[in-house]
């Protein structure tokens, strides 16, 4: 029988390398794992999952309140420290839609020639995509 052929050998203890250190058990089992023939598969499918919002288009009287908040707090901050909290619109930059955003800060400046309401954290908001605004006159 083929037992016989390594009774020598069989209750001899396992043979350990003194030149190689002892594979690790999770280095040991990522040899089995599968092969990701597809890299960056997975992100993309994620990525495709993800959802974004799309961007509300204002009515005209939605659009004028938002333009006479926007006016008194210009002439509120002539005289002081006015604190906003902003709702806008943020265009994804890799899909398309975006996202709704609340940020709340000091105003800076309002530019006017560029259309971007520019807060006192350093972040710059384009005045079209601003749904709504607030002010808090507790600074």
């Amino acid at each position: 029988m083929s037992v016989d052929k390594y009774r020598d050998i069989i209750n001899l203890p396992h043979h350990q390398s003194e030149v190689h250190p002892r594979m690790s058990m999770s280095s040991r089992a990522a040899q089995f794992s599968p092969f990701a023939a597809l890299t960056g598969y997975e992100g993309v499918i994620q990525e495709t999952g993800r959802l974004t919002d799309s961007k509300i288009q204002l009515a005209d009287d939605e659009r004028l309140t938002l333009d006479k908040t926007l006016s008194k707090i210009l002439e509120r901050s002539a005289i002081e420290t006015v604190k906003l909290t902003v709702v806008y619109f943020s265009k994804d930059s890799r899909k398309e839609g975006g996202e709704y955003r609340t940020v709340s800060s000091t105003l800076k400046k309002v530019d006017q020639y560029q259309r971007l309401l520019v807060l006192g954290n350093g972040e710059s908001i384009p005045l079209d995509d601003i749904v709504q605004l607030s002010e808090d006159s507790e600074v």
